[in-house]
This record gives structure tokens, sequence and C-alpha cells, in this order.
């Protein structure tokens, strides 16, 4: 049995699918790839668009800008632990010179307990938190820390 006039239907339906869906994939592959590419220094996203420039701006607001991404960042914000932090210094990351803040501290794991104390540093470009780094290596290997109070005070 032969049946001409379902045939034709669905070679007209798998076309208009394939008209739609065809530039629709070639659109996500794109803006997909934009989105992911990593940093110079391969370690993740990068969130704002580095213009390579040498003289990068202070970042006045370093403080605010680290609590807001901690609140989100951390499963849980409360009762943090031996939270320290560094004034921003220029270092080198990735072949350019970067204002970086250097943290230390313990936070809760989803189980409740706390974790050891991890040491991270966040990077910053155009004086914007652009990443947080989460095995800095030699980049924190010197900081200064002081005490970052606001960090333990941090709530839902």
């Amino acid at each position: 049995m032969d049946f001409p006039e379902l045939r034709c239907k669905w070679e007209t339906a798998g076309r208009r699918v394939l008209r739609v869906a065809g530039p629709l994939a070639a659109v996500i592959l794109v803006l997909g790839g934009c989105a992911f590419r990593g940093g110079d220094d391969g370690d993740g996203l990068a969130y704002t668009a580095d213009r390579g420039a040498a003289d990068q701006p202070f970042p006045k607001t370093y403080r605010a800008e680290l609590l807001a991404f901690l609140h989100t960042y951390l499963n849980d914000p409360t009762d943090v632990r031996s939270a320290m932090i560094a004034a921003p210094t220029q270092r080198e990351v990735g072949g350019r010179q970067r204002y970086v803040v250097c943290l230390r501290y313990s936070a809760k794991a989803l189980d409740g307990n706390y974790t050891p104390v991890h040491d991270r540093a966040a990077l910053y470009i155009d004086g914007r938190l652009d990443r947080l780094i989460e095995k800095p290596g030699d980049i924190c290997a010197n900081a200064n820390y002081a005490p970052f109070p606001e960090l333990e005070k941090l709530t839902r």
C-alpha cells in the first residue's frame, strides 16, 4: 500500500522543520562558543570584555562586589569562619597586569560541616570583578591578609 498524499505532507513538514531548525542550531552553536570561551589563562568564564589595557583602574568597590558575588557563590553563605582578605594588588595573570584580591575562608559544605580553609583569588578587569580563581597558586603566595568580618556576617 502506498499513501502518496501522506508522504507529501510528511515531506513538507520535514522541510519546514529543517528550514526553521537549521539556522537556529547555527545561532546556538555560535553564541554558545562565545559564551564559553575561557580567559587567556584558562581559568573559566570571563564575564567582562578584556581590552588588554595595562593601565587598569583600581577596583574602588571591591569589597561590596566580592560580598555580593560570594553571597551567591557559596552554598551556605551564613557563618563563614576565618575570613581574611588582602588589599587589591597588581599581579601578572595570563601575561597581563590585573588587580587581584586574595581571600581565605572556611565555609559550610552542603552537609553543614565546615570545609578546610580555602584560598581564592578574585580577578578584576577595568575595576570590576571578572572571575574567582579557585586555585590561585603563586598569585596569593605573599598576600598580606587582614580580617574580613563582613564575609563572616553574611546572611541568606
